[in-house]
């Protein structure tokens, strides 16, 4: 009898299992489908009406590291296409502005798109500039006066612009100089902008006493998801024996738990992180970097998987319920520096971005934890 028993438990546990991989992966499919959805509707805006911004701007090169992380897993080569037609239009050659970390974001997708295509011509350029940004002295202060974005990380923004730019470029080129200067200004900018009791970064040093309605420090969302979605980007081109990463990791804990503890009841962080009341819509460009940093964690073992999943299933329901019927990713706040208001029908390139990579990691850590 106790055989029986065993046996019928046993093939209870594979029913469930095998429905549990199943729904996993509907779940995944369904996810890649949305992804694309979304793409597609920013492919056909950017052909139908042209670009907003320049091929070489920040906001667009925030896109292309959204569309980077599609290219892994979709079938459909239209996506590479894109981004290889975008590198060959601006002749692989970044912003005029050769220091200013917004002019150089876009050359992450050259060095991921020289990582699958080998063309020399991807990086030469970038490389080229790279060791001119090395050569400079980067002693000045971050405050923010005389121009100094122009040649220094001082706002939070920045570390997702510049540090993960330097750390493709040496996965692609193996040369660690690059990593080194990656990880050496990161630092210094977050010695000058991070709040180790908040364990959230100000968004420059204008902000550093502003208040909310409430009271409160002021910590824009989209400001702490670039950082905390630079910081996934660094982690990923960082070795593991590498002197910083442990130092990075712990950054990258702190920051986690912070965020997590924030969210709203509606899955998402509103525009002020502290005063979510003053800005009531969901917003969902940093939502998106949040959502994408929290399952990379998760996927990579530096965050529970039992502590954080219902967190990151609550962003990514937020996210895809922010999608239009015809693809539109609504409720992304505007270009900005602070916290403000948004509403359905507001969209931008650098929310699609974070849309993309979110729902990358999204298919990741269905298909890693279909037994969960």
């Amino acid at each position: 009898m106790k055989k029986y028993i065993l046996l019928a438990f046993l093939f209870f546990v594979f029913f469930l299992t095998k429905n549990s991989i199943a729904q996993n992966k509907s779940r995944a499919d369904s996810t890649l489908k949305i992804m694309e959805k979304v793409a597609d509707w920013q492919l056909n805006s950017w052909d139908k009406n042209g670009m907003k911004w320049p091929k070489y701007d920040w906001t667009n090169g925030a896109a292309y590291a959204g569309y980077m992380a599609l290219i892994k897993i979709a079938k459909d080569p239209k996506y590479s296409k894109a981004m290889y037609d975008i590198g060959e239009e601006i002749d692989w050659n970044t912003g005029p502005r050769r220091t200013m970390a917004d002019d150089y974001c876009v050359a992450q997708m050259f060095s991921q798109m020289y990582s699958l295509y080998k063309e020399p011509k991807m990086i030469a350029h970038w490389q080229e500039q790279a060791d001119s940004i090395i050569a400079m002295p980067h002693n000045e202060s971050l405050e923010w006066k005389n121009g100094i974005a122009n040649r220094e990380w001082a706002w939070c923004d920045a570390l997702f612009m510049g540090p993960p730019s330097f750390a493709y470029l040496y996965t692609a080129t193996g040369k660690r100089k690059y990593l080194d200067i990656a990880s050496k200004l990161w630092w210094k900018t977050t010695d000058y902008l991070y709040d180790s009791t908040e364990h959230l970064y100000t968004r420059d040093s204008r902000y550093f006493n502003s208040k909310e309605a409430n009271g409160k420090k002021m910590f824009w969302s989209r400001g702490n998801g670039w950082v905390l979605a630079g910081l996934v980007r660094m982690l990923q081109n960082m070795p593991s024996n590498y002197p910083d990463r442990m130092r990075f990791e712990d950054l990258y804990k702190n920051m986690s738990a912070k965020i997590a503890s924030l969210q709203t009841a509606d899955g998402t962080w509103h525009a002020a992180l502290l005063d979510p009341g003053s800005y009531p819509a969901k917003e969902t460009s940093g939502t998106g970097f949040f959502c994408y940093a929290l399952a990379w964690g998760v996927n990579h073992g530096l965050l529970s998987y039992e502590k954080y999943n219902p967190v990151i299933e609550k962003a990514w329901a937020a996210l895809t319920s922010s999608v239009h019927a015809d693809g539109k990713l609504g409720n992304v706040q505007q270009i900005g520096e602070k916290p403000e208001l948004v509403d359905d029908n507001s969209t931008e390139v650098y929310g699609v971005g974070g849309f993309l990579l979110a729902g990358s990691e999204m298919i990741d850590l269905l298909r890693k934890h279909s037994k969960k």
